[in-house]
């Protein structure tokens, strides 16, 4: 409808211009990306809005209908970080992060974070099938949720970032696992904040080193509730760099743990970077010096802006 803007004076009042540039956030909550019976996985949804670039969050068609909503066709799209939060392979929090996770939105970034299935509902490799169906999901919906469909990134952290970096040498989904058939899950780069990798070493879970490998342990419960050392391939099929080699197909990625991490060993992002180094593949790691298993640090400005510029890099 038409409508007149309010220019009278107003004695006493400030009259302050707006660019039609400043940006909020858009929250669209608990979108339903995959089902399992009654069984359904979430995701968190962020996208950046303004007066330029107003988003609008999905709405039946009657409600759109009856308010004289115009269907919503965005000519703009953003680039896409899909985000595992980590919680040792149990059930997450998928809104513990949501306020961190915006300051990527700040910088023009749209975030989904995905709920995986914990190993209470499935065993290993369900949260990597979940973490290719978010974003085949993703890619399907880009034009609803203005997303660019060719400028993806999986990122996660801890088992997060375990289940991101595997799901970028994890290509032989079959049609039992693929959600949206004929729709890619291929990402252009990976950002693993010190997941928890390697499971070779005794102590490569410090604060649970009593129980390394042990059926009860996070890894072991992963894999179906095995001791890993009496099963070393599943131990190994669990471990990110034993399955890299100069052959595997895999996009690059940028890799930050903390030298004090107590959870997770900094050895384990040590370990699979040289790996990836050894067989040419594109990593880069940062070692935050004296912190631990996440924090504020690794959503200081300084972090963002590396993760800015390796999404540049791997946009272009």
């Amino acid at each position: 409808m038409d409508f007149t803007e309010f220019i009278e004076k107003v004695e006493g009042s400030i009259v302050l211009p707006m660019t039609g540039e400043e940006q909020s956030t858009l929250y669209i909550k608990d979108v339903v990306y995959a089902a399992y019976g009654e069984l359904e996985l979430h995701l968190q949804i962020l996208l950046p809005t303004s007066p330029a670039k107003r988003m609008m969050p999905p709405m039946p068609e009657e409600l759109r209908k009856q308010f004289g909503l115009p269907e919503f066709t965005p000519d703009w799209s953003f680039p896409l970080i899909v985000y595992v939060p980590g919680s040792a392979w149990a059930k997450q929090n998928v809104y513990g992060e949501i306020a961190d996770l915006s300051r990527y939105v700040d910088r023009g970034f749209a975030v989904a974070v995905v709920e995986y299935r914990d190993y209470t509902l499935a065993p290993f490799p369900a949260p990597i099938v979940d973490a290719r169906n978010a974003v085949r999901f993703m890619r399907k919906n880009a034009k609803q949720f203005a997303v660019d469909p060719g400028r993806i990134i999986l990122a996660g952290n801890s088992s997060g970032g375990h289940t991101a970096a595997y799901a970028g040498i994890f290509h032989d989904d079959d049609e039992d696992t693929n959600l949206y058939p004929g729709v890619s899950a291929e990402v252009n780069g990976i950002i693993n904040f010190y997941g928890s990798t390697d499971f070779t070493f005794p102590d490569s879970n410090p604060i649970t080193a009593e129980k390394h490998n042990k059926p009860d342990s996070p890894e072991g419960m992963e894999m179906g509730g095995v001791d890993l050392d009496e099963n070393p391939d599943l131990r190994d099929k669990l471990t990110v760099a034993c399955n890299i080699t100069k052959e595997t197909d895999i996009v690059p990625m940028l890799i930050f743990h903390g030298t004090a991490d107590r959870v997770v060993n900094c050895k384990c992002s040590v370990n699979l970077y040289r790996k990836l180094k050894e067989c040419g593949k594109d990593v880069s790691l940062y070692l935050l010096k004296g912190s631990d298993h996440g924090g504020p640090e690794f959503f200081a400005p300084r972090i963002l802006q590396i993760v800015s510029d390796f999404a540049l890099k791997v946009f272009a």
